[in-house]
């Protein structure tokens, strides 16, 4: 199938999405199709890999879980009906402590962590239509993690709004209110980036 044969105008739902059988991944934010960028490179892999070894450890016998893409998150606005959902995002990483949201088709409602990981491709379009929809949706903590610049910017939800943290670079750690006493050394996580040409 052929995302070309689309009508970028039109507003899709998760029910329309669900059918979908594109080589290329898409997401859908507030009914519009996203195209994702194509394939990662090694560095953004190692990065979002670390990111995750690191959580995953930290959540051992804590009763929250970690994913990481292609893993759907559908944010409904009303109701959970597959018709009346119009934003599935696939975020790098999410992490869910209250499992009742997870299903065979990946996750219904906010995750309590969502770390997206930047690509060259990431259009500042999607990257602002994120931050809204995350932060319409009650995620508790939003990560952007700029490999390129060795940055990493933390979003707080307080009291309906992301409040930001202050930027992490190089000699600070990734810390976290949701999952208190996590620690993620910026220096440790950026070891390996490649030398700029």
């Amino acid at each position: 199938m052929l995302l070309s044969i689309l009508d970028p105008n039109k507003i899709y739902t998760y029910a329309d999405y669900y059918k979908w059988d594109f080589e290329q991944r898409v997401e859908l934010i507030k009914g519009k199709i996203f195209e994702m960028t194509p394939a990662p490179s090694p560095f953004h892999q190692e990065i979002t890999m670390d990111i995750s070894f690191a959580i995953k450890s930290f959540l051992k016998d804590k009763g929250c879980q970690i994913y990481f893409a292609p893993f759907d998150v559908r944010l409904p606005k009303k109701t959970a009906n597959d018709e009346e959902i119009y934003t599935v995002l696939q975020p790098d990483i999410c992490v869910i402590c209250d499992l009742t949201k997870v299903d065979k088709k990946g996750c219904l409602g906010a995750p309590d962590i969502i770390v997206e990981v930047l690509s060259p491709g990431n259009s500042a379009k999607e990257m602002k239509s994120k931050y809204a929809v995350y932060e319409e949706a009650g995620v508790l903590e939003y990560w952007v993690v700029s490999p390129q610049n060795q940055l990493v910017f933390q979003y707080q939800l307080v009291n309906g709004k992301f409040h930001a943290e202050p930027i992490r670079a190089i000699g600070d750690a990734i810390t976290s209110v949701v999952l208190p006493g996590f620690t993620l050394e910026l220096a440790e996580l950026f070891k390996n980036a490649p030398l700029e040409d």
